[in-house]
C-alpha cells in the first residue's frame, strides 16, 4: 500500500476541499521528466517516467476538470497579483489555472508529450541543462536528449524553455563563482540559440529550503542576472505571495492515476511537504553538531 496516496486521497484531499473555499489563487505546477513505458524500481515517489498513456490521461483530466493550462511566466505573474486582484471569470467563479514543467530536456518530450500537448491545446515549460543540449545525440541519466534544432523547432510551436544549470550539479556546496557560471552560462547559451529572452530557472535535485542564507544569496544572484520565475523540488501548490524564483511544484509520473492526480491537482498531497521540511531541518541541524 502506498501511504502518501491513501493519506491523500482519504484525509487531506477532503479536508482541502473544504478549506480552498477561503483561500486565494493557488496554481499547481506540474513537475515531469520523462514520458516513457521505461519500468523503474523503488519507491513510486522517485520515479521520473510517465507513460504517454498516463500522461495523455492526465493531460485530459485537466481538460475535463476546466484547468486552464498557462505558461509558468504567466502563472507567476497570476500570483504576484493575486492576493492584490483575486482572478474571476465573468460569472464570478475563480479560474483554475496549471502550469506543465519538465526537467531535463529528454527528447521523449518532442516524440510523446509535445503531441499529447497540442491536441488539448496546452503549452509547457521544459528546464535544459545546456551542456547535455547539442547538435547531434547526446544522452543524460541514460535518456537520449532533445538536440538544439529541434529545441528551436518546439519553441517556434509555442513551448517556453528555461536554464536547468549548464552541468545539473547540486548547487548548494559549490563555490559560488561556480553556481553564478552555471547561471549565467545557461541562460546566455538559450538566449542566443532561441534569439529571445530566457527568464525562467528550474533548480536541480532537493531544494536546500531550510538554508535561508543560501536562499538569499541564489536569490540575488538569479534576479541580477534577470530570472523572473523559477521552480523548485519543494512539494506543493504555489500560492500568491510565494517567492517568484523558488516556486513549489508536485512531481507527477505513472503511478498519478485519476483520483491521485485530482487529488494533488486540488491541494491533497501539499501535506508531504511539512514532511519534507521535518526532515530536511532536523538534517541541517544534525550536520551542524557533527
Amino acid at each position: 500500500m502506498r501511504v502518501d496516496r491513501t493519506l491523500s486521497l482519504y484525509l487531506f484531499h477532503p479536508l482541502r476541499k473544504v478549506v480552498r473555499r477561503s483561500t486565494g489563487i493557488r496554481i499547481p505546477i506540474l513537475m515531469y521528466h520523462s514520458i516513457s513505458d521505461e519500468p523503474e524500481s523503488g519507491h513510486p515517489y522517485f520515479w521520473i517516467n510517465t507513460s504517454p498513456k498516463r500522461f495523455a490521461e492526465q493531460m485530459r483530466s485537466l481538460k475535463e476538470n476546466d484547468y486552464e493550462v498557462i505558461s509558468l511566466a504567466d502563472g507567476a505573474e497570476i500570483l504576484k497579483a493575486a492576493p492584490i486582484n483575486p482572478d474571476h471569470s465573468a460569472d464570478g467563479i475563480p479560474r483554475k489555472y496549471a502550469v506543465v514543467t519538465f526537467d531535463d530536456g529528454f527528447a521523449d518530450f518532442r516524440t510523446a508529450a509535445f503531441p499529447i500537448l497540442a491536441e488539448y491545446g496546452f503549452c509547457a515549460t521544459v528546464f535544459l541543462p545546456t551542456g547535455t543540449i547539442s547538435d547531434g545525440i547526446s544522452a543524460f541519466k541514460g535518456k537520449t536528449c532533445l538536440r538544439w534544432s529541434e529545441v528551436c523547432e518546439l519553441a517556434g510551436s509555442g513551448i517556453r524553455f528555461g536554464s536547468h544549470t549548464v552541468t545539473h550539479p547540486k548547487l548548494k556546496g559549490l563555490p559560488w563563482e561556480q553556481v553564478e557560471k552555471e547561471l549565467r552560462e545557461s541562460k546566455t547559451v538559450l538566449e542566443d540559440r532561441l534569439g529571445t529572452e530566457v527568464e525562467s530557472f528550474s533548480y536541480p535535485y532537493a531544494f536546500p529550503e531550510e538554508d535561508h542564507g543560501f536562499k538569499a544569496r541564489l536569490k540575488a544572484s538569479l534576479a541580477g542576472l534577470g530570472y523572473r520565475n523559477g521552480v523548485t523540488t519543494i512539494i506543493g501548490t504555489a500560492i500568491g505571495g510565494d517567492d517568484r524564483l523558488f516556486l513549489k511544484r508536485l512531481p507527477v509520473n505513472r503511478d498519478d492515476d485519476p483520483a491521485f492526480f485530482l487529488s494533488k491537482l486540488e491541494s491533497g498531497y501539499d501535506w508531504v511537504h511539512d514532511l519534507q521540511y521535518g526532515s530536511k531541518f532536523i538534517n541541517s541541524l544534525r550536520i551542524g553538531t557533527e
